[in-house]
This record gives C-alpha cells, structure tokens and sequence, in this order.
C-alpha cells in the first residue's frame, strides 16, 4: 500500500525557515559567497557553528537520546531549502544528512558510532562520508571494494573526521591522519577534494554487511533531501527573475509584461509546484520510513534536478547582460543546480531506478 505523504509545512518548520534564512541573509549573503569562492576557502565565516550548534540544525535528524533535536527529514529539508535559496557553502547535506543517516544506521547500541554521532549533533565535530559525492544509494557496495584514495569527496575540506569504506567494514578516520588534496569543481560553493587516508587504522565502527546498509541508507536519505536544496534553489531563481523583469523597462514598459516572458515564468513556476511535491513527498517518506522511500526519492531526484536546471538557466538568460556577469549571483546557481544532476547518482540513475520499481520500460 503506497504512503500519503503530508505536503504541507508545519508552525515548527516555518519558525524553523525563518532562523535559517535571517542566519544566512546575515552570514551567507550572495555578496559575501561570491567574495569567498575562489579565496579556496569558501565557507563564510561563523556559518557552520551558527547553522550546526546555535540553531541546532547539526541533530535535527539525531534522537534526543542520543544527543540530537528529536526532529525528522521534514525539518532537515527546511534547513535544506534555505541554503539552496542561498547557493550557501555549508556542510550540510554531506554532514548533517548522509554522515549523520549513515551513523544513525550504526547507533543501535553504545559504541563508537554513538560517541561519535552524540558529537556531530553537538556541532563539535563534522563527520564526512569518504566516497564519491556522484555515488548513488543503489551503487553503495561498490564504494567498499575499492582501494588507495577517493576522488571527489564534497566537503572534505570542512571535515573532522573521515567514515571510510573498506572491504571489512567501515572506518572512523580523523582529518588529520589523512591527506586532503582540494580539486576545481564546477560549483566552487560545494569544495570537492581526494582523500587519502593511507595507512590511518582508524575505528572500526561496523563489519561489511551492517556497513553496507548504513552507508546505502545514508546516501538514500541524502538523495532525497537533495530534493529540497534544488527546490530552494529554483524558488530564488524564479523570484529574482520576476523581480528582475519587473524593475526592467525596455520600449518604456516593464519587460516582464512582455507575453512571452510571461509564459516562460509561469511554465516554470508550473514546474516548481511539481518539484515542491516531489520535493516535501521525499522528505515525508524518509521522516515516516515509508515502505516507498526508495521509489519517492528516485521521482524526487528525477524530477527536481531538472527543474533546478531548468530554473537557474531562465534566471540567467531572463536577466540579459546582467546575468552572465560574475558579479551577479545567477552562475552560482546555475553551477550548484548542473552539479546537483550528478551527485547521489545522476538522473538518468535515478529514472532508471523509478523505472526499475514501478516494472516499466527503461526511459531510452
């Protein structure tokens, strides 16, 4: 029996957007991001701490228990939203979603799993998954099977410590027993990096079935929730475009009154009620561990990538001259959203997973 997911936004998580977004208006301003980006340290000072340990939004996720908010996917997503809306570098997604989920998976009894769960909800240390951020739920076994060092870890370079994959199980490696070598990605607002963490024993934290699952589990959630950034992401893109071609005149009217452009924005505001859906369905299906997780985030991930795509690219070209310059923040989205179609597995993976669920035809 298929999950009816709840769309709407709660009290809780409209208090929760209105902390995140005066957090980042005041840290993470489109300015200060474009100031940072190629200083080859991105993250605007004071951002994580605040996000992570001042509002709380490093255990949203992490039961009360354990040290965590008690909250769920839902709230998680919120957080996920603002930042897309922002383009803001922070380790979110990687840290407090996909380490944290993978953790979580792992937490059933006291251990060093717990220990170190129980601290990444405190914000005193940021936990970063070891692998490729392109590797996708369905392809999580691979990352154990593979030795020497990792390309394309997102965040690595804010990292504390390192949960690495290895054929018998997986590792907690601290930072600064590895070497961290940063790489020019596309999006310079989501550092990519090769970790190698060489002859580091590490912790064992679990043997490779129980590993495999976690990790599995944790790039599914992280899938999902990727949902929501680009949501957050194409809602600026369409609000500054009509902003924009509001405050435009060309032939002494606003060029927003144009009929063409008009139906160019509300296409895409079409687009963004379904991605919105597809969007808070994920989340719901995560926060409730529905028996359809899988398929919601493989429609999630399929539909919102594009549509993030589809928004950051009318963005650009609707603001003319203006939006191809570097001074305007439009590329930082256009950038974030083309990077967000490869990670946790393209979407092409992800129609094929869908397709795969629901018995149909692979999409040619």
């Amino acid at each position: 029996m298929s999950h009816e997911p709840d769309l709407l936004y709660s009290d809780t998580e409209d208090a929760l957007r209105d902390a995140v977004r005066s957090l980042l208006a005041d840290r993470a301003g489109h300015q200060a991001v474009l100031d940072r980006i190629e200083t080859g340290d991105p993250y605007p000072t004071g951002l994580w701490p605040a996000l992570a340990a001042g509002i709380g939004a490093a255990g949203l996720l992490v039961p009360e228990k354990l040290g965590g908010q008690g909250a769920s996917h839902r709230e998680a997503a919120v957080v996920l939203e603002e930042l897309g809306r922002a383009v803001a570098p922070a380790p979110y997604l990687t840290g407090a979603v996909v380490a944290t989920e993978t953790l979580l998976a792992l937490a059933a009894t006291d251990g060093p799993a717990t220990a170190l769960l129980a601290e990444s909800a405190a914000g005193e240390r940021t936990v970063v998954l070891a692998v490729p951020f392109t590797t996708a739920p369905r392809t999580a076994g691979t990352v154990f099977g593979t030795t020497g060092p990792v390309r394309a870890v997102a965040d690595a370079v804010a990292a504390d410590v390192f949960l690495v994959p290895r054929a018998d199980g997986l590792y907690a490696v601290p930072a600064a027993e590895a070497t961290v070598t940063p790489l020019t990605p596309l999006d310079l607002t989501r550092p990519l990096a090769v970790v190698d963490t060489g002859t580091s024993a590490g912790t064992l934290l679990a043997g490779p079935e129980e590993a495999r699952a976690a990790v599995r589990h944790g790039l599914l959630s992280g899938a999902g929730l990727l949902a929501s950034e680009q949501l957050g992401l194409a809602e600026w893109c369409l609000e500054e475009t009509v902003r924009h071609t509001k405050e435009r005149f060309q032939f002494n009217r606003p060029v927003g009154s144009f009929q063409a452009l008009k139906h160019r924005m509300a296409h895409l505001w079409l687009d963004l009620v379904g991605a919105r859906a597809a969007a808070r369905a994920a989340a719901d299906a995560l926060a409730t561990g529905a028996a359809d997780a899988e398929l919601t985030v493989a429609v999630a991930q399929a539909y919102c990538s594009g549509v993030a795509v589809r928004a950051a690219e009318e963005c650009v070209q609707l603001h003319g001259g203006i939006g191809m310059t570097w001074e305007h923040p439009a590329h930082l989205a256009l950038k974030r959203a083309k990077a967000d179609q490869l990670a946790l597995g393209s979407t092409g993976h992800h129609q094929d997973v869908l397709a795969d669920l629901m018995d149909l035809p692979a999409p040619a």
